[in-house]
């Protein structure tokens, strides 16, 4: 049994595509397959079956998907205990977070907490929310920094994970100039997220619940929130982008609504952690953060 092949295994799960999975996990198709292949022979039983739509569980593999999940985390987290015994660990908080919070909100965040007492060492790692969950998953982070929505269900076990609200944002359906006053929805091209991204969830679910039957074709799709409103700008279509990013460019008038407010989505900003935090030094900001 080797850990990589239980966090191919939760990557497979979570994507549902072996080409997608693949991309994840940064090795090639046939080489991704050889490790699902040799789990699956070391378990005894096929943890998946492909069909039509994609790749799905097995029963069995339904039945060790939660168990596989925390044993990868708790392997990493065995780690990270024996480096901070070892005094490998700097005190140093390391976030880990969403594209879009990286930008704006970050910066002005750690500014209001630093007022009258200056953080020590702060390490930001930038990037998709799927990336991001498997940062705090394995130890090398020790918060994410994200959008939730309520209706949303996060992938991280509320048993192993709490998370803290520490700001509000909002989705609103942006155009360029050009664009403007273009009368349906369906009429516009649409800028899309790609499932690795966290908005995305939450658009895409927004959209099967609010707006069934409004048909949208993706004209383009990217992971990143900056790109779709650098492709908004150009006048390329229709994005929703977080308040929070858009602001400058909203004030600017260089972005104007697409659609109405009925069609804004609202988002909370949350702090997430493991239950059970390694660094004492982290467990100690966090406290602070919850006494506020």
């Amino acid at each position: 049994m080797e850990l990589v092949w239980l966090e191919d295994f939760t990557a497979l799960a979570e994507h549902g595509s072996f080409v997608r999975a693949a991309a994840a996990r940064h090795i090639t198709q046939p080489a991704f397959s050889r490790r699902i292949r040799a789990l699956e022979q070391w378990m005894g039983v096929s943890l998946f079956l492909r069909t039509p739509q994609g790749t799905v569980l097995t029963e069995a593999g339904k039945h060790i998907q939660a168990s596989a999940v925390e044993a990868v985390g708790r392997l990493y987290r065995l780690r990270a205990e024996a480096q901070e015994i070892d005094g490998k660990v700097a005190k140093t908080l390391q976030f880990a977070a969403t594209h879009s919070l990286s930008f704006t909100f970050f910066p002005r965040w750690v500014r209001t907490l630093e007022q009258g007492a200056p953080m020590e060492a702060v390490r930001l790692h930038s990037d998709t929310m799927a990336a991001c969950e498997q940062l705090l998953l394995h130890g090398d982070s020790q918060f994410l920094l994200s959008h939730r929505h309520v209706a949303v269900p996060t992938k991280l076990s509320p048993e192993q994970f709490e998370s803290l609200k520490i700001g509000e944002d909002t989705l609103i359906p942006l155009v360029g100039c050009e664009l403007a006053g273009t009368q349906t929805v369906e009429a516009l091209p649409y800028l899309a997220y790609t499932d690795a991204s966290g908005l995305g969830r939450v658009v895409s679910h927004w959209l099967r619940e609010n707006a069934a039957s409004t048909q949208l074709t993706p004209r383009f799709n990217s992971h990143l929130a900056a790109v779709l409103m650098s492709m908004a700008l150009e006048n390329k279509g229709l994005a929703w982008i977080p308040k929070s990013l858009a602001e400058q460019e909203i004030a600017e008038g260089r972005l104007v609504r697409g659609l109405s407010e009925q069609w804004d989505i609202p988002l909370e900003i949350h702090l997430t952690r493991p239950r059970i935090l390694v660094s004492a030094f982290a467990d100690s900001f966090w406290k602070k953060l919850v006494s506020r």
